[in-house]
Order: C-alpha cells, then sequence, then structure tokens
C-alpha cells in the first residue's frame, strides 16, 4: 500500500494501510502503535472493535477526537475523504506528516510521500485530535 500524503480531519498526515512503511518514513519505534482511523462508524464495528454501549453515540457523534479502547486507538472521520483514494479503503493508520517529535516540514513530507491528495486550501498543520481512553465504566481525557 502506498503513503498518502493529505489534509486530514485534524491536521495534515501520512496515510497507508502499511504501519511498517509509516515507522520507516517517521523513524518511529516499532512497539509504538498508529492511530486507525475508520471512513463511518459501521466500519469501525465491522473491524471487530467492541465499543462499550455507553459510549456507542459519543463515539459515532464525535468529531476530531481519538479513543483508545482496549489498547487499540481509533478515530471516525467521515469528512476528511475528500479523493477517491482514500473514499475506496474503509480505513487507514494515520500519523501526523512530519518526522518523530518535530514540525510540519513541507519538503521532507513530499520526498517521502508517494501520492500526495491537496485540496484547494493546500495543506496545513492545525491542532491534533483530542484523545480519550474509554472502558466499560469510565472516560478518560489524555489529550
Amino acid at each position: 500500500m502506498k503513503v498518502i500524503l493529505t489534509q486530514t480531519d485534524t491536521t495534515v498526515g501520512f496515510l497507508s494501510q502499511d504501519a511498517s512503511k509509516l515507522q520507516e518514513i517517521k523513524s518511529r519505534n516499532s512497539s509504538k502503535p498508529f492511530i486507525k482511523v475508520y471512513k463511518n462508524f459501521k466500519s469501525l464495528l465491522a473491524s471487530g472493535h467492541r465499543i462499550p454501549d455507553r459510549y456507542k453515540n459519543t463515539i459515532r457523534r464525535s468529531d476530531k477526537t481519538t479513543f483508545i479502547v482496549k489498547n487499540r486507538a481509533f478515530r471516525v472521520a467521515e469528512t476528511s475523504l475528500y479523493s477517491q483514494i482514500l473514499r475506496n479503503s474503509t480505513w487507514h493508520y494515520s500519523t501526523s506528516a512530519n518526522e518523530s517529535g518535530k514540525n510540519f516540514d513541507r519538503e521532507f513530507c513530499t520526498k517521502k510521500a508517494d501520492i500526495i491528495v491537496e485540496n484547494k486550501d493546500g495543506l496545513s498543520q492545525n491542532n491534533s485530535s483530542s484523545l480519550y481512553i474509554v472502558n466499560h465504566k469510565k472516560r478518560k481525557k489524555i489529550r
């Protein structure tokens, strides 16, 4: 799978279904997992994620929010799929478009990406998503 550079629902990022390619690009520790971004809530449930019943509506209606359930991080981002390339897949691994621990550098990103998807507004670094750990009893905000 190719690495795609695009403006995601939160910030400019790399998307791919191959986590090893993203780890190589970002020089990232292999023990640190990536966020999985699903195109809709139905595909999230079809992938085998078990969501606590009391948080299903919260997750379905959330905007720019990443959830961690049973050590698996995911986000549902219906509005960010501008390209047909992205619409054909039900999920992608997502990470910010920068070297690990550094800010967005367009030159670095264009060298590393196989496909660049850019709309009329261009690519811009924005705030990252909110991050919550969810279990059956409570929800805790991390970021």
